[in-house]
């Protein structure tokens, strides 16, 4: 998938109304632009949960943090049509 060069990764926890909200920001943008999207479970892995047990919702484009808490829809496109290379097939 060549159009796939931007990953989002949410980490987030069950439950959790503000990463309910950044899922539902970040899958309208996906809407427009394609990319690879993995929401992480803090809660399964002892370590992240240490991390961001007080800090959720975080969001990391291509391994970098972008967002905390609150996911800017027009600066989530910005950011994600800046790194995108739609396909050429």
């Amino acid at each position: 998938m060549p159009d796939a060069l931007v990953q989002i990764d949410i980490y987030s926890r069950p439950g959790c109304h503000l990463c309910d909200e950044a899922k539902k920001v970040v899958e309208r943008v996906r809407l427009r632009f394609r990319f690879l999207l993995r929401v992480i479970n803090i809660e399964t892995d002892t370590k992240l949960e240490k991390i961001y047990v007080e800090r959720i919702q975080v969001v990391f484009i291509n391994g970098n943090k972008a967002f905390k808490y609150h996911v800017d829809e027009a600066e989530l496109e910005k950011k994600v049509k800046k790194l995108w290379k739609p396909s050429t097939s």
